[in-house]
């Protein structure tokens, strides 16, 4: 089939499957039935031929194998390409998720930001809008209170005028959009950092978690549930593993338990362990994190305390430093606390794929057809074989590698996950690869094996049993992530540049919207201002030009202007000088005070006058 014809036929596949399966009731995601139909069309029992071109019974015949598979919810085999996919769907390294989450942030921002840097406010009342809204800003980008906590609003607006008062707005409206933006991220990383110092001094910090000891917290316990379900996944897959083993010895065992889907289930429990693996490191690197983070921070506070403790003023220049670098170590805090969270998810959610073993095998089940059967875990397998190791002088075209003689020898890349390359095809086991026993190197690819003489038979035709995985992994597609096949079967993918070569990676290209644009003129402009294209013009130009070649330059000099020069001369300004030679003094002399009685007469018709003198002594004065 062609390409273009094979993908058209695919899509369509895709496409009736999922309308089926939602008639049925089960809305599943187009990724999981892309899969499904990889993994129908890979197993060789179903014998589909993707060379040929399919006939219009074949596609309904790969439609209803389909369908069943994913309607049939007692196979654990579903479950496990539904974790995988899960899990390839959902999962981000560190930097994707922070760098994600940093794209949401400042989605969420724009319109805010948007409405600070395009603002002109022109009176005093729409400044005060403007300030406000920098407020919500810094508190909005810190992440330390709501906007609806008005104790938070009023530090923030504290913190905030103590390095960006209202009479800076008029510099803070003139600069450009982008330099906006860099304050605007400036001013609240400062106030932030002051609200933590004034925390620490139990002088404020409303709405302000304690994110180190709540991540501690966290830590812990997220680490000990992690432990525990490995620890009871690894049993799991130890009981099946041994089951198994038992079935492959006892033929009459085999005819009871070959009913029984126990690789699906095998294969179910060392997807879920790998998974975890990978989210307990994950979780061991947060923890590292936040130790290194703890020990920064409370440097960072000390430094900080010493540099303002007992100062009534200082350089701005000096502290605003201490206060930014106190807010990026609590941005790496909150950082921290959205990964832990998400790993806790993650790990939360893994466990609804474990439901359908649980169910077809419960307890009381397993320890009824474990009766008389010895169950190893891989400690107990690799404690058995650490003695015995290839003879290297055995093989003269084989190259064997060993821990001790290796160097970077952890850094070598495992095939198969690093179990057993042997048991995989032959019985169909996943028993895990004991390093010390000797890694193969064979055509650029390390193999390790769970016993000397596993090794011995896939040293002697290394192609051959490699084939025989693939073919095992077409019969039980979910090996092909937990056995990390994928460069295998990238020639059936039709989506394999959505692939990630490192993990394998199921999930779509990414798509977003995004424009260019491109100035006008982007060189400088090359125009020839002198450029003239009438001859004419030119002509009339080097008539003039030939005229100036005849032209002089006179001079002359009168007797006003003969022997003249400029003077200049310089004096001393007089200088204000003052002299006393007096000094200023009082004397106080009393007021006379004399009244006169009687003046305007009385009852009688002789008038009566009286002089009173009320003038104080001259020595009381």
């Amino acid at each position: 089939m062609s390409g273009e014809r094979t993908q058209s036929v695919i899509k369509r596949i895709i496409r009736q499957v999922g309308l089926e399966c939602a008639a049925q009731g089960q809305s599943l995601s187009e990724t999981l039935v892309a899969f499904m139909v990889k993994a129908v069309v890979l197993d060789p029992r179903n014998d589909f031929n993707m060379d040929q071109i399919l006939t219009e019974n074949d596609m309904q015949d790969l439609i209803q194998l389909c369908v069943t598979r994913l309607l049939d919810t007692t196979n654990p085999s579903l479950s496990t390409i539904k974790m995988q996919v899960y899990f390839d769907m959902n999962y981000a390294s560190r930097d994707e998720l922070l760098s994600e989450q940093e794209r949401v942030l400042e989605g969420k921002l724009a319109p805010v930001v948007r409405a600070i840097t395009e603002s002109r406010p022109r009176v005093q009342e729409d400044t005060e809008n403007v300030y406000q809204k920098i407020v919500t800003y810094a508190l909005l980008r810190s992440g330390l209170g709501s906007p609806t906590d008005i104790e938070a609003v009023r530090e923030v607006t504290a913190a905030l005028q103590s390095v960006f008062p209202q009479t800076e707005m008029i510099t803070f409206i003139s600069l450009s959009k982008k330099d906006k933006e860099q304050q605007l991220k400036d001013l609240a990383m400062l106030v932030s950092g002051i609200r933590l110092y004034n925390k620490q001094c139990q002088k404020g910090g409303s709405g302000i978690d304690d994110l180190p000891d709540m991540l501690n917290e966290a830590i812990l316990l997220a680490t000990w549930t992690l432990d525990e379900n490995l620890n009871s996944c690894k049993l799991l897959a130890h009981r099946y593993t041994a089951l198994l083993e038992f079935m492959q010895e006892d033929p009459h065992r085999h005819s009871q338990l070959s009913s029984l889907k126990l690789k699906e289930a095998l294969f179910n429990v060392r997807q879920y362990e790998a998974f975890l693996c990978i989210l307990q490191s994950n979780i061991i690197t947060t923890a590292q994190e936040v130790e290194s983070l703890n020990v920064q921070f409370e440097a960072a506070m000390m430094v900080l305390k010493n540099t303002v403790e007992d100062k009534t003023s200082i350089e701005f220049k000096e502290v605003f430093p201490l206060f930014m670098e106190l807010s990026k170590l609590w941005t790496s805090f909150q950082d921290e606390m959205l990964l832990l969270s998400f790993l806790t998810n993650m790990a939360n959610n893994l466990q609804q794929f474990l439901e359908t073993q649980s169910q077809l095998f419960p307890e009381e089940m397993l320890t009824s057809l474990l009766e008389g059967v010895t169950v190893k875990s891989d400690e107990e397998r690799i404690k058995e074989t650490m003695e015995t190791k290839v003879n290297v002088s055995d093989f003269k075209n084989q190259e064997w590698l060993f821990p001790e003689t290796t160097d970077n020898f952890d850094q070598l890349l495992i095939q198969y996950h690093g179990f057993c390359a042997h048991s995989i095809g032959v019985k169909g086991i996943t028993l895990p690869g004991n390093p010390a026993i000797g890694i193969l190197k064979h055509k650029e690819k390390y193999y390790v094996f769970s016993s000397k003489e596993a090794a011995y038979l896939f040293a002697q035709d290394p192609d051959k049993f490699i084939q025989l995985n693939v073919e095992k992994a077409k019969k039980y597609a979910e090996l092909i992530q937990l056995l990390e096949l994928h460069h295998q079967f990238e020639y059936l993918v039709p989506h394999a540049q959505a692939r990630n070569a490192s993990r394998g990676s199921l999930k779509p290209p990414p798509k977003r919207d995004s424009g260019t644009q491109t100035d006008t003129h982007i060189l400088p402009p090359t125009i020839v201002r002198s450029y003239e294209w009438n001859e004419w013009e030119l002509r009339r130009k080097a008539i003039k030009l030939a005229n100036l070649r005849r032209k002089l330059t006179h001079s002359m000099q009168t007797d006003l202007s003969h022997m003249r020069r400029e003077n200049f001369t310089q004096v001393y300004l007089p200088k204000d000088a003052g002299t006393q030679t007096k000094r200023d003094n009082s004397s106080n002399v009393p007021k006379p005070q004399i009244f006169l009685k009687g003046l305007r007469g009385g009852p009688s018709p002789t008038t009566h006058m009286v002089t009173v003198d009320l003038t104080r002594p001259l020595d009381e004065t």
